[in-house]
């Protein structure tokens, strides 16, 4: 059964099909290489649920991060949650995992593209239902501190 929405959100549908140009983008990289003079900036929450980059980047990048898939990068694989890949950090080839929803920024800036998103920690409460819980919390205290004795409208 589908759940009926109170309204729409157009910025996470609009998060989630500009994520699709990602996606797609990664996904040319990993079946063909990069074409032509093409490469990636990508900027990520290095502290979002999911991602697995090697303790001494996340020691160094305690919450975000930018890598560069130009050149020297292998391993490649891409599904519609997360992408990996393998970079060359000191000399030594490390496995990144990154969820799509923990990108921040990413360009091609020889196609002078780039999208910005908007980023939403979902393992932390949304600020905005922490901000109605507590004005529906003042209402209720509110409410409560107004009741009136009918006591006092009686006639004696």
């Amino acid at each position: 059964m589908q759940e009926f929405l109170s309204e729409i959100n157009y910025d996470h549908l609009i998060n989630n099909h500009l994520h699709g140009v990602v996606v797609d983008a990664l996904k040319i990289a990993a079946e063909q290489g990069l074409p032509g003079d093409n490469h990636f900036y990508i900027t990520f929450r290095t502290d979002f649920h999911g991602v697995e980059i090697p303790q001494m980047l996340k020691v160094q990048y305690p919450e975000s991060m930018t890598i560069v898939l130009q050149h020297q990068f292998s391993d490649l694989t891409v599904d519609e949650q997360k992408f990996s890949v393998v970079l060359v950090f000191g000399g030594v080839p490390h496995r990144l995992t990154i969820p799509f929803d923990a990108i921040t920024y990413f360009a091609d800036p020889y196609a002078k593209f780039g999208l910005s998103f908007n980023f939403r920690d979902n393992s932390k409460a949304d600020p905005l239902d922490e901000m109605e819980d507590e004005i529906n919390n003042r209402q209720q205290e509110k409410t409560a501190a107004e009741v009136i004795s009918i006591d006092s409208f009686r006639k004696k």
